[in-house]
């Protein structure tokens, strides 16, 4: 199953810090999430806001730490897709319902 941490982008339009949990999955010192809102057909605003500014705050237990966020394209996509659907299945069957392919984002922890 797969774990919860809480995220924190700046707001897009109001530059304020947003701060939400969403589940993660790990690739070495990476942290990979999955922006499925649920299965909505539109994507969740945590992630239109770290589009705007990918520099985020991430928590992780009593850990904090911050990264820099990009979306995962062509095979490392399909690679962290399903290493996220094997640890939380849903997203599979949220992925059917969609027209819109749900982003996999890359986490990149920064000093």
């Amino acid at each position: 199953m797969a774990n919860e941490l809480i995220l924190t982008t700046t707001g897009r339009r109001t530059g304020l810090p947003r701060s939400t949990h969403v589940l993660y999955g790990q690739r070495g010192d990476d942290i990979v999430v999955v922006a499925s809102n649920g299965g909505r057909a539109n994507d969740p605003q945590w992630y239109r806001n770290l589009l705007a500014d990918p520099d985020v705050g991430v928590q992780v237990g009593d850990n904090p730490l911050r990264a820099r966020a990009r979306t995962a394209a062509g095979t490392e996509r399909d690679d962290l897709w399903q290493m996220m659907v094997a640890d939380f299945p849903p997203y599979a069957d949220y992925q059917r319902s969609l027209e819109r392919e749900i982003p996999v984002i890359v986490l990149e922890p920064v000093e």
